[in-house]
């Protein structure tokens, strides 16, 4: 799964990396959680221009009648997201990235469960596939909300987690986003574990377990005291 991320370059640096024009509300942010609202890039449904937005971290499909869902819904696994009522759609139609420039992940096989950054090895921008909806809520004003679609682990996840988000490589961007782009076999072909040996891992103190905390320290490599 992927439930916590990183996004520390300020909203200029995104825009001339992803070619957006329009602004956007972002200060760096070193751990961002569920629930957060979080940067997305969507193209025109007519014309090939890319644009900024924020929308809740969490998808709630239009027809659901609780907003709650959402929280069970911040990934969708790309061997199922055809599948699935609340994603099927917006695979389709609804395609977004989401811009990160790292990751964090505990480890599910150790005992004390010990958070891990993840990073491209030259620890540039990159992107999560992700899809939106548009839900209303009872006051009827429209909430968008996203989800991050994971993978399986590739070799550098795998002795840490079974699962991993989808990083898109740059030239698939317009693809992703494209609203004409429908064929579905197309779609999911690129619904793969990023390269191994393009990414670097590294331990980070359990300061990002709580949500609450957001600085730099959340990111920093965390050496534990060796005894003697």
């Amino acid at each position: 799964m992927c439930g916590r991320y990183r996004l520390a370059r300020k909203k200029e640096m995104l825009a001339e990396y992803f070619d957006v024009e329009n602004d956007v509300d972002w200060s760096p942010r070193y751990n961002v959680a569920p629930g957060q609202n979080v940067v997305v890039i969507r193209q025109d449904a007519t014309r090939p221009v890319r644009s900024f937005s924020l929308m809740r971290w969490g998808l709630i499909p239009f027809w659901a009648k609780d907003a709650k869902i959402g929280y069970k819904m911040i990934n969708a696994r790309a061997e199922t997201i055809a599948e699935k009522p609340a994603f099927r759609e917006p695979l389709l139609s609804r395609r977004c990235l989401i811009p990160a420039d790292g990751f964090y992940e505990w480890s599910k096989y150790s005992k004390g469960k010990s958070p891990f950054c993840f990073t491209l090895a030259d620890d540039s921008i990159f992107a999560f596939a992700g899809i939106w909806d548009r839900w209303k809520n009872p006051e009827r004003a429209l909430i968008e909300t996203c989800s991050i679609i994971t993978t399986s682990a590739n070799a550098l996840l795998s002795d840490i987690h079974d699962r991993m988000p989808v990083i898109l490589k740059d030239e698939d961007h317009d693809r992703w986003l494209d609203p004409g782009f429908k064929q579905l076999d197309d779609i999911l072909d690129l619904l793969k574990p990023y390269q191994a040996d393009s990414m670097r891992r590294y331990r980070v103190s359990s300061r990002v377990n709580s949500g609450k905390n957001d600085d730099l320290a959340c990111s920093e490599e965390y050496i534990p005291e060796m005894l003697f």
